[in-house]
């Protein structure tokens, strides 16, 4: 059976990437008893994965501030339901816990957008931040050819990284115009810090050929991926590969806050002037308020753990330079927005949901994800739509905002646990790190 574990935090973060590690530094040197929770075995999110590890990044001086501010880190635990309102629950391999709060900080990170097209199902076809993780995390990926393909300076970032441990790099494939490019470069006079970075990356992708107005429109291979075939500037053209990475865009991970009553416009978590939904004592920062990068992430995060514990003074300071990471996010957005070319990648046989094995061709017939999802069981799988909700959302024009707890799969033992109380072992605890 497992335990049960019972917390109680002035401040509660869910969400350990940079967003949530500051929020819980700024409230924690409050001197508010914090708690952040986090489903990874460490905290840094995709963003700041591994970097934690050397002393002289922006993040393990981040972590280290946090843990010298005295906050409970429980890493590895994935919040599942809020049963009412000032307690969360999640699980561990072994026990359930039970989080109470005074304030929420929802610092949930997004994931990447997937669309469909025919062969994306095939072995070593990943998502670009994906196969970055994969690659941090030990997959070998020296001597492998990896055509990169979506949108966004993060093509770039992984291209460079995965160029850096050896891969082959034999084309980026960029969905934007040369005309989008050439005014998002515009809008970098004045940023000497993105400039730099640019150049950066530049001098490390040098010879790696660079294709703007390209997607990907299929993958051909047997047990894996062997070539995939590009649109590039109209015409198409196969290329042989070992993996292909796609990223067209990110997606909020907003299902946390749907949860809890939090009003969503646009697919993003609406929030006031200082990070405040719309839920008495829930505040929210990062990308669940809309996709805008680290800097923004910083900003939002900062002035939420601010205001969780009381300091809006100090929270109000940070301001002005939220605005200018929104102003340049606002831009990327209009730089690398999705062309309707996209749309027409899914042939009627590709599949669209994964998880239930539903085809382009069943989901066309509906006019809404409602309708999709209760005659064809779209988005009812182990991922709860996360890869087909956002790809219907782009294809069809849907809004699939609805979801039920619990928010991810839990073991059938951890639901027991809470109906059998009486028989737990429960443990109290009021502070300290893990």
């Amino acid at each position: 059976m497992s335990r049960k574990v019972q917390q109680r935090f002035d401040v509660l973060v869910v969400g350990g990437g940079p967003a949530g590690v500051v929020a819980a530094v700024r409230a924690a040197e409050a001197g508010v008893h914090v708690g952040i929770v986090d489903c990874n075995a460490n905290l840094g999110g995709q963003i700041w994965r591994g970097e934690a590890k050397h002393e002289w990044t922006r993040a393990a001086g981040w972590i280290s501030r946090l843990r010298t501010a005295g906050a409970t880190i429980l890493c590895a635990l994935t919040v599942f339901h809020q049963p009412e309102t000032g307690i969360l629950l999640a699980e561990t391999n072994d026990s359930v816990h039970v989080l109470s709060y005074t304030k929420l900080v929802l610092a949930t990170g997004a994931r990447e957008r997937f669309l469909p097209f025919p062969g994306w199902t095939l072995p070593n076809v990943t998502g670009v931040g994906g196969l970055q993780a994969l690659v941090k995390s030990g997959l070998p990926i020296r001597g492998k050819r990896v055509v990169i393909a979506g949108t966004g300076p993060l093509l770039l970032a992984v291209a460079a990284y995965l160029r850096e441990h050896g891969a082959e790099i034999p084309i980026i494939c960029e969905q934007a115009s040369w005309s989008s490019l050439a005014r998002f470069g515009v809008t970098l006079f004045g940023q000497p810090a993105k400039i730099a970075q640019g150049l950066r990356l530049t001098g490390q992708l040098a010879r790696v050929k660079f294709a703007p107005n390209s997607w990907p429109v299929a993958v051909h291979g047997k047990a894996a991926v062997e070539a995939v075939m590009i649109s590039r500037q109209g015409r198409t053209e196969t290329i042989p590969c070992d993996y292909l990475a796609c990223g067209f865009h990110l997606v909020p991970n907003i299902e946390l806050p749907l949860l809890l009553g939090c009003e969503i416009q646009r697919g993003c978590v609406q929030v006031d002037d200082f990070q405040r939904t719309t839920v008495r004592e829930v505040l929210c920062a990062g990308e669940p308020t809309g996709i805008g990068g680290i800097e923004l992430s910083l900003a939002e995060g900062q002035i939420a753990g601010l205001v969780a514990s009381g300091q809006m003074t100090a929270a109000k300071e940070l301001f002005g330079q939220r605005n200018r990471a929104r102003h340049f996010a606002r831009t990327l957005d209009r730089a690398f927005r999705l062309r309707s070319e996209l749309r027409r990648l899914p042939s009627p046989d590709t599949i669209v949901c994964r998880c239930e094995d539903i085809r382009y061709s069943r989901l066309s017939q509906h006019t809404s994800w409602r309708s999709a999802k209760l005659h064809t069981r779209c988005g009812m799988g182990p991922c709860q739509g996360r890869v087909c909700g956002p790809a219907s959302e782009f294809l069809f024009k849907w809004n699939p905002d609805s979801v039920r707890p619990p928010i991810f799969p839990v073991r059938v033992e951890s639901l027991v646990a809470l109906s059998s109380e009486p028989e737990l072992e429960c443990s109290e605890v009021s502070g300290g790190h893990k």
